[in-house]
C-alpha cells in the first residue's frame, strides 16, 4: 500500500530542493565561468576551485549530518542554513578586480597579483559558501527527505528531487540572459538575487518544514561521526556499499565535463544562444526524470541505472561527434536525461538501502561517493584531457583556454565502466547468489 504523502512535504520539497539547486547551480556552473571571465581563470584554478568545494562539503555533511542524528532534528540546519547560505551568495557580488586593486595595490597601473587574489578570495568564499550550503542541503534536507519517505514513495519522491538540477538550470539560463557576463556589475546583481531567494526560502521553511518523528540518537557524536565508515557497517550493509561505489565512478563521470560545459557551448561551439538551444532539452530531460522516478518504484533499480546509463553514453557519443546546434541538441537532451535519471534512481536506491534512523550519520559517506571523490578525480581528469587546449589571448593580453569535445569522450570512460559492472553482476546473480544484487 503506498504511503500518500501531504501538500505541505511536496511543498516543502520542491522549495528547498529546487532554490538549494539554483545555488548550486550558481556554484558548480557559473562560480568557474565568473572567474573564467572576470578573472581569467586557468583550468588549474578552477579544477582547485571545484575539489576545495568538494572536500568542504564532505567533511561539513559527515560533521552535520551526524550532529543531527544526534539532536534527532533537521529542520534547525535547513532553514538556518539556507539564510546564511543565501548571505553568503551574495558576498561574492563585492569581489571586483577594480575594488581589489584599488585596495590593496593602488601604486600599480596594473597588477596581476590583484587577478590572482580575487582568484583566491572567489575560492575561500566558495568554501565558506559550501560550508552553509552542504549544512543546510547535503546534510539536514537530504536526511529529512529520507526520514519523511519510504519504499513506497521514495522513487517518487526522488524523481521531483533528481529533475530540480535541470529546473534549477533551466530558471539560471533563463535569468542569465538579460545579463552581459562580461560585465562585474551583472554578476553584483546576479548572486544578490540568487543570494536573497535562498534567504526567503529558508525563512519560509520555519513554516513549512515539518521534522519527521525520529528519536534522537543514543550513541555519542563521535560514534555517529565515524558509524558509515567502520568496517562493520560496511559489512552489515553491503548492497548499500556496492551502490555508493559505483555511484562513485558514476559523479566522476559527470565531473569530467559539467565543470566545462557551459564554456565549451559558449567559446568553443560559439553558441552565444545556447540558452534557447538547452532550454528544451531541460525541460524534456525533467519530464523524462520525474516519470524515471516513478519507473524506479514499479521496476527497480536494475532496469531502470543501466537505461539512464545508456541514455548517457549515447549524449557523450553525440555531443563528442558532432557540433552543429541539432545535433548538440540531441547529444545534450541524451546526456541530461542520462545524468539526471541516473541520480534519480542511484539517489532513491541508496536512500532505500539506508538502515532506519541512520540516515544522518550516513549523509557524509553518500557525500563522499557524490561529491568528494569525484569533485577532486573527476575535475583532475579534465585538466589534464585539456592540458593541450587552445588557448586565446585577451584584449588584456591575458589568455584563456578553449575546452574541446574531448572531455566527453574521457567523461564516457567511468560510465561506460559502471555500465560493464552492472551487466557482468546481473549475469553472475543467477550463479553467485553472494554477489551484491542490483
Amino acid at each position: 500500500m503506498k504511503t500518500k504523502l501531504s501538500p505541505r512535504f511536496w511543498l516543502a520539497l520542491s522549495l528547498f530542493s529546487l532554490f538549494g539547486q539554483v545555488a548550486w547551480v550558481v556554484e558548480n556552473m557559473y562560480l568557474n565561468v565568473f572567474i573564467y571571465k572576470m578573472f581569467r581563470a586557468s583550468t588549474a584554478d578552477i579544477s582547485m576551485m571545484v575539489a576545495a568545494s568538494a572536500i568542504t562539503a564532505t567533511l561539513t555533511t559527515i560533521l552535520i549530518g551526524a550532529l543531527s542524528d544526534r539532536l534527532g532534528k533537521r529542520k534547525v540546519f535547513m532553514c538556518t542554513g539556507y539564510i546564511l547560505w543565501g548571505l553568503s551568495v551574495i558576498s561574492f557580488g563585492f569581489i571586483r578586480e577594480g575594488s581589489i586593486h584599488n585596495l590593496f595595490f593602488p601604486m600599480v597601473s596594473f597588477s596581476g597579483a590583484a587577478i590572482s587574489l580575487c582568484i583566491t578570495l572567489t575560492i575561500v568564499l566558495d568554501c565558506v559558501m559550501t560550508f552553509f550550503g552542504s549544512s543546510a542541503n547535503d546534510a539536514a534536507f537530504n536526511a529529512w527527505l529520507t526520514d519523511s519517505t519510504d519504499t513506497t514513495n521514495r522513487g517518487a519522491a526522488e524523481g521531483v528531487n533528481a529533475m530540480m538540477p535541470l529546473i534549477a538550470i533551466l530558471v539560471v539560463f533563463g535569468g542569465f540572459m538579460a545579463f552581459n557576463l562580461d560585465q562585474a556589475e551583472s554578476w553584483s546583481i546576479i548572486f544578490a538575487v540568487i543570494g536573497g531567494v535562498t534567504i526567503l526560502v529558508g525563512i519560509l521553511g520555519l513554516f513549512l518544514i515539518k521534522d519527521a518523528p525520529i528519536q534522537p540518537s543514543t550513541t555519542s557524536f563521535l560514534q555517529n561521526l565515524l558509524y558509515g565508515f567502520r568496517p562493520s557497517t560496511v559489512r552489515a550493509n553491503g548492497k548499500l556499499y556496492f551502490a555508493l561505489l559505483a555511484f562513485i565512478v558514476f559523479n566522476i563521470s559527470i565531473q569530467i565535463f559539467m565543470p566545462y560545459l557551459i564554456i565549451y557551448y559558449e567559446v568553443s561551439l560559439g553558441m552565444k544562444d545556447y540558452v534557447l538551444v538547452m532550454a528544451p532539452a531541460i525541460i524534456l530531460a525533467s519530464v523524462a526524470t520525474i516519470i524515471w522516478g516513478r519507473v524506479f518504484d514499479r521496476k527497480g533499480f536494475r532496469f531502470t541505472s543501466i537505461i539512464s546509463l545508456l541514455s548517457l553514453l549515447a549524449g557523450y557519443a553525440v555531443l563528442f561527434l558532432l557540433r552543429s546546434t541539432l545535433p548538440v541538441f540531441i547529444g545534450s537532451l541524451l546526456m541530461m536525461c542520462g545524468y539526471l535519471s541516473g541520480m534519480a534512481v542511484f539517489g532513491a536506491q541508496i536512500r532505500d538501502l539506508t538502515p532506519s534512523g541512520k540516515a544522518g550519520m550516513l549523509q557524509g559517506v553518500r557525500i563522499v561517493s557524490q561529491v568528494l571523490i569525484p569533485g577532486v578525480v573527476g575535475p583532475m581528469i579534465g585538466r589534464a584531457v585539456l592540458a593541450n587546449a587552445e588557448v586565446i589571448t585577451n584584449s588584456d593580453n591575458t589568455t584563456s583556454f578553449i575546452p574541446n569535445a574531448y572531455i566527453f569522450l574521457a567523461a564516457a570512460v567511468p560510465a561506460f565502466l559502471v555500465l560493464i559492472m552492472f551487466l557482468c553482476i546481473l549475469r553472475k546473480k543467477h550463479k553467485n547468489t553472494s554477489s551484491p544484487s542490483l
